[in-house]
C-alpha cells in the first residue's frame, strides 16, 4: 500500500476515533445535567425521624418525586444509583483528556494491520482504560455512602460545613505538590513515554485491555484528589464538575501543565485554610 493510502486510512480512522470520543463524552454530559436537574429538585428524607406531613409548595419551589439517596440508610438500589452516577461522571470528565493516548494507539494499530502485526482493537484499550475509572467509581461511592451517613454531605452531594470543606481543599492542594502527583502526571503528559516504559505495544486482547488499565490507573493516581473536590464544591454542581474537567484536561494537555497543578496547588490550599478560619 501507498505511503498516500496509508495517511488517507489514518485520517479516516482518526476521524472515527475523535467522533466516536465526541459522542462517548457528550451522552456522558447530556446524562449528567440531566440528573443534576433532578437530584437539586429532591427531597431527601431524613435517617432515625418519622416521616414528615406533606408540606405545601412554596412560591417558585417545586417539589420532585424523585427519590435522593442522601440523608437516610442506603438500599442496595441507591448504591447502584450513585456508583453508576460516579461511572458516567468518570466518562464525561476523563475520556477527553484520554483522547491523545486514544489517538496515537489507533494509529500504531492501523499501521500494524499494514504491516501484518495488528493489534487489538483501539476500543479494548478504551474498555481497559474505562474499567480503571470504574473501580474508582466504586470507591467514590462507598466514600459517599460512608460521608452521608455520617451527615458530612448535604442533599447536593457538598460538604455540610466549612471545616469539611476546608479540609478537603487543603488535602488537594497538598496532594498537587507530592511526588506521586507528579510522577503520574508525567505518565498522563507523555503518550509514547508511557508506552515505552510498560513494555511498548503488544498484540492481542488481553494486552490492550491491560495497556489501558494501566493508564487509567496512572490518570487515577494523578486525579483522585482533584476528584475529591466534589465532595467539597457538590457532586451534582455541573459548574464544578465542569471547572475540574477542564483543569484536569489542561494538566494533561499543555506543557506546562505541572506548573499549572502546582499553582492550583497553593489556591486549593489557601481556600481551604480560608475556609477552616472563616
Amino acid at each position: 500500500m501507498s505511503n498516500a493510502a496509508l495517511e488517507n486510512l489514518l485520517k479516516r480512522d482518526r476521524r472515527i476515533v475523535v467522533a466516536a470520543i465526541v459522542v462517548l463524552t457528550a451522552l456522558a454530559w447530556i446524562y449528567l445535567i440531566w440528573l443534576s436537574r433532578h437530584v437539586s429538585m429532591a427531597v431527601p428524607s431524613m435517617p432515625s425521624m418519622p416521616d414528615m406531613p406533606d408540606m405545601p409548595d412554596m412560591p417558585g419551589m417545586k417539589i420532585s418525586t424523585a427519590v435522593t439517596p442522601m440523608l437516610r440508610a442506603w438500599t442496595a438500589g441507591d448504591f447502584a444509583f450513585i456508583f453508576l452516577m460516579w461511572a458516567i461522571m468518570m466518562v464525561g470528565m476523563m475520556t477527553p483528556s484520554a483522547a491523545p493516548m486514544i489517538l496515537i494507539y489507533s494509529r500504531v494499530a492501523r499501521q500494524s494491520a499494514q504491516d501484518g502485526r495488528p493489534l487489538a482493537s483501539t476500543g479494548w484499550f478504551v474498555v481497559g482504560y474505562l474499567l480503571g475509572w470504574t473501580a474508582f467509581s466504586l470507591v467514590a461511592a462507598i466514600a459517599q455512602g460512608i460521608l452521608a451517613r455520617m451527615a458530612w454531605l448535604t442533599p447536593m452531594m457538598a460538604a455540610t460545613s466549612n471545616k469539611v470543606g476546608g479540609c478537603v481543599l487543603i488535602v488537594a492542594g497538598i496532594y498537587q505538590f507530592t511526588p506521586l502527583k507528579n510522577r503520574c502526571l508525567s505518565q498522563c503528559q507523555s503518550p509514547f513515554a508511557f508506552i515505552q516504559s510498560h513494555g511498548g505495544f503488544k498484540r492481542g486482547m488481553k494486552a490492550s485491555v491491560q495497556l489501558g488499565l494501566r493508564h487509567g490507573f496512572y490518570c487515577i493516581g494523578c486525579c483522585w484528589a482533584l476528584m475529591a473536590l466534589l465532595f467539597a464544591g457538590g457532586v451534582m454542581n455541573i459548574l464544578w464538575v465542569a471547572a475540574i474537567a477542564v483543569h484536569i484536561l489542561i494538566e494533561k494537555v499543555l506543557p506546562e501543565g505541572k506548573a499549572i497543578a502546582r499553582v492550583i496547588g497553593a489556591l486549593l490550599a489557601v481556600a481551604g485554610l480560608w475556609l477552616l478560619f472563616k
